[in-house]
């Protein structure tokens, strides 16, 4: 009996090594993939800082929807200035002043309800070039993590020169040079400080509103952001991202 007993408590403590030997193991292989796949992000971020974003996953979306897409990258020398103020007026005018998170925007969201948003120009940047619209917690904790990552390593200017080239200004027309032309028949540095303002005030919802043919909201909304424009001009909080 004793020995059976012996053998037994012997035969426990194998198990119980080679199951701590197991969880070992697998925690080390969890934190290389890990740590491989944070690498991988941040070289993807820092490939990005110099070559142009070549789609997104709702690029890929909509052209699988529509059929095709709309899409010139451009330089931010080869966008209008008044193009560049004014997504900011409309979108987040206090660009220059945070490091990816306006924290009294945040609140004003929250205090608001969920139809108001919060995100900032480097959020929505962070979302269209390396993620995916929805609302899932996962995409949420991913933008938080990759946006100030972003900020620390590209320049105001990079981050908004991305956006502008990304973003969706009309169903399946993506950037500012896209969005010009298909609105205005312009290139996207030649556009008016009116044509800007129409533009930027489409960009909350590309799919419904139209700057070549605005509703009176959208006029309205237009006139708000050019003056927002000239302000922002003004005050110095255009100047990270000024020629």
């Amino acid at each position: 009996m004793a020995k059976r007993a012996v053998k037994k408590r012997t035969a426990t403590k194998k198990t119980e090594s080679r199951a701590r030997r197991c969880a070992r193991v697998f925690r080390r292989w969890l934190l290389r993939g890990v740590f491989g796949v944070a690498a991988l992000m941040v070289a993807w971020i820092v490939l990005y800082a110099f070559v142009p974003v070549p789609t997104t996953i709702y690029m890929l979306q909509e052209r699988a929807r529509l059929g095709g897409v709309e899409r010139d990258w451009v330089a931010m020398e080869d966008i209008a200035p008044v193009l560049a103020r004014s997504v900011v007026a409309a979108e987040d005018a206090n660009f220059c002043l945070h490091w990816g998170f306006d924290m009294s925007a945040i609140r004003d969201a929250i205090a608001e309800g969920a139809d108001r948003g919060g995100s900032t120009i480097s959020q929505q940047t962070v979302k269209n070039a390396f993620l995916w619209h929805g609302r899932s917690w996962v995409r949420k904790a991913l933008e938080a993590a990759i946006t100030p990552v972003m900020e620390l390593i590209w320049p105001k200017r990079r981050v908004l020169e991305v956006y502008l080239n990304i973003a969706e200004f009309a169903p399946g027309v993506f950037g500012a040079e896209a969005g010009a032309q298909h609105h205005f028949g312009v290139a996207a540095a030649d556009l008016s400080a009116r044509q800007a303002a129409l533009m930027a005030a489409v960009l909350p919802n590309p799919q419904q509103r139209n700057a070549s043919a605005p509703s009176d909201f959208v006029n309205r909304r237009a006139r708000s952001i050019a003056d927002g424009a000239a302000t922002i001009r003004a005050d110095g909080r255009a100047d990270c991202f000024a020629n």
